[in-house]
């Protein structure tokens, strides 16, 4: 069957019957090979044909879909078509000529990737590597009726689909004869995943991932502008699973189960986007981390949404509504535990007492929604305006690092979240190389079981790779904590030399004095650093294993396991710690300690039954 995007179930409140009827054809009468896209802005100029089919044995074909009835059709030239709707006149672009100019601009932007053109020895040199076409289907007019009325004078039979051949009765084989025939120069080709990956990088700029986490919306700034941007060597694109939940999420409460790196944020950013367009008020993303935050904000204003999308964190959310609806201060020292629970109670009672409005924002997006409590949820669930009713939370129970796993035990309906059927899952890790995710996965294994649970409730998903391979994660065992520093640095300015970006590692460790020590080491060594999560220095980021949740760094170096577990909180919580931690690694990892304690004992394990 093939994939259609998005998934045919979202689409249907705004198609024509004869869209439906021709898009449930493609489903059933299509192999899994094949990609439709439905009514889908591509390009830079920002077209929408109403399907474009992507095959890699056959290569990409646009359409238009049209619903006329033979009696409607006034005057039909090859520019310009006059029909009769329900006595209104209508005048519009002659459909294949829609088609065959949308097809045209298409492949000329394709055309201008080297790595998508034919190679020199090729029988097809200079050729785009795969064919195109373009056509329209018919579907309220028969073959008979269509020839009878000679309308093949100025649509060309072989580029259209009459109604009585994409029927339920239609076979496979003639269904796709008809598609394939619309294209006027066929030649064999097989187009590989990264071409199928470049192409759909060319067509719909919105997928794209960039290496750099905070640069995720960067090819939106170059399609308002006329700058031309370079095409990379290496493309990273949404996979089509996420390509598809993206597009089809529709109206009214979602939430995502994601393993670490599986792409929630890139999809939440997606949603925010498009939610914020045809919003009348303000859209909110609330998340728990700080770090994450600072980044979600600045993908916003590469975007130009920051007036339209607000990002902050749970906790100064709450700080804000406390300041805006004057409730009572909390005497409690600043910034205190006892602070923050006085504060965000404040606020429930504030609501409650209807003190603080309610349905405040057009849509809520809530990342990270494992560390948010439940009252947390219940409260900022009323802040949905009901009129548009659009809540999206990303969820992963192996990430919760700051609740027992006890607390956990809800349901999603319980908190006012009304997600039953229509929940997702999301298994593959797409950040980590094999080996940093096998390391973290060992590590963290006897916490990371996997648990079912009703549509209603939280499951725990286990993490599975995407198969990108890269250097095995090392273990370090040194004599002292300077030691440790000293060893990392090293490593860090090796990596420095082969290319990689300062801003482009990490180190993290757990407590802050910690972090202390390796500031004042880097500092001595002249390697530059930075403390925050901003874009804006060259330098290392040096965060604990908490504040880096979210984050996620080509390299990364984890030190003092030495000190770990300690005897000031569950050895549970600190493993998912750490677990989050090695997650951030998208291509090298390096774990340290200047003892042989328990973590340190696991973590020198999983390093050598991966490097086996």
């Amino acid at each position: 069957m093939a994939t259609l995007i998005p998934s045919l179930n979202t689409c249907l409140s705004r198609m024509t019957s004869g869209e439906k009827r021709f898009a449930r054809r493609l489903e059933a009468l299509l192999e899994d090979d094949y990609l439709c896209w439905y009514d889908v802005t591509v390009g830079v100029k920002r077209r929408r044909p109403d399907f474009l089919i992507l095959n890699p044995l056959r290569g990409v074909l646009a359409l238009e879909i049209k619903d006329w009835k033979l009696t409607s059709i006034l005057t039909i030239n090859p520019n310009l078509v006059e029909c009769n709707f329900n006595g209104k006149l209508v005048k519009e672009v002659n459909p294949l000529l829609k088609a065959r100019d949308f097809i045209n601009v298409t492949i000329d932007m394709l055309k201008k990737d080297p790595l998508l053109i034919n190679p020199a020895i090729s029988r097809y040199a200079g050729k785009l590597v795969m064919p195109y076409g373009h056509g329209v289907v018919l579907a309220n007019i028969t073959r008979k009726d269509f020839n009878e009325a000679n309308l093949a004078d100025v649509l060309p039979e072989h580029l259209v689909i009459c109604q009585d051949e994409m029927t339920e009765s239609a076979g496979a084989e003639a269904f796709q004869k008809r598609l394939w025939d619309m294209f006027l120069q066929p030649f064999p080709c097989q187009l590989t995943l990264p071409q199928i990956d470049r192409i759909r990088w060319h067509l719909f700029p919105d997928v794209r991932i960039v290496c750099r986490q905070g640069s995720l919306f960067d090819a939106a700034l170059h399609e308002s502008t006329s700058e031309v941007m370079a095409i990379p060597d290496l493309i990273r694109v949404m996979d089509v699973q996420q390509e598809q939940l993206a597009r089809s999420l529709g109206e009214g409460h979602r939430v995502i189960h994601g393993v670490a790196g599986s792409g929630k944020t890139m999809i939440l950013g997606y949603r925010a986007e498009y939610l914020a367009k045809s919003a009348n008020k303000p859209v909110l993303i609330l998340c728990f981390n700080k770090g994450l935050s600072l980044k979600l904000k600045s993908w916003m204003a590469q975007k130009g949404l920051s007036q339209q999308v607000t990002v902050q964190t749970f906790h100064s959310w709450c700080g804000e509504m406390a300041r805006t609806y004057l409730l009572p201060k909390s005497k409690a020292k600043p910034n205190s535990t006892e602070y923050w629970e006085e504060t965000i109670q404040g606020v429930i009672d504030g609501v409650n007492r209807k003190e603080v409005p309610a349905g405040q924002y057009s849509a809520l997006l809530i990342d990270e929604g494992h560390d948010f409590k439940p009252e947390w949820l219940r409260l900022v669930v009323q802040m949905v305006d009901p009129s548009s009713n659009a809540l999206l939370m990303l969820y992963d129970s192996a990430q919760d690092i700051y609740q027992k796993s006890s607390k956990r035990q809800f349901t999603f309906s319980s908190v006012g979240i009304q997600a039953r059927g229509r929940t997702t899952i999301l298994k593959l890790n797409y950040r980590n190389s094999a080996e940093v995710l096998g390391v973290a996965y060992e590590f963290a294994r006897d916490l990371l079981s996997a648990q079912d649970a009703e549509d209603d409730g939280v499951p725990l998903v286990l993490p599975q790779t995407a198969g990108r391979r890269d250097i095995a994660p090392e273990f370090i065992q040194l004599p002292s904590f300077n030691a440790e520093i000293a060893a990392i640095s090293q490593k860090f300015e090796q990596c420095q030399a082969q290319g990689i970006e300062w801003r482009d590692m990490a180190v993290l460790a757990y407590f802050n004095y910690q972090l202390d020590a390796i500031r004042e080491h880097f500092i001595r060594c002249q390697i530059p650093i930075q403390t925050g999560s901003t874009e804006a220095g060259n330098g290392v980021s040096i965060l604990t294993l908490h504040a880096s949740k979210g984050l996620e760094f080509p390299v990364v170096a984890i030190a003092g396991l030495g000190s770990l577990p300690h005897q000031k909180s569950e050895e549970s919580e600190q493993a998912r710690v750490l677990y989050v931690g090695m997650t951030r690694a998208m291509n090298q990892l390096y774990l340290s300690a200047d003892r042989d304690s328990v973590f340190a004992q696991k973590a020198r394990a999983a390093c050598e039954k991966i490097a086996a």
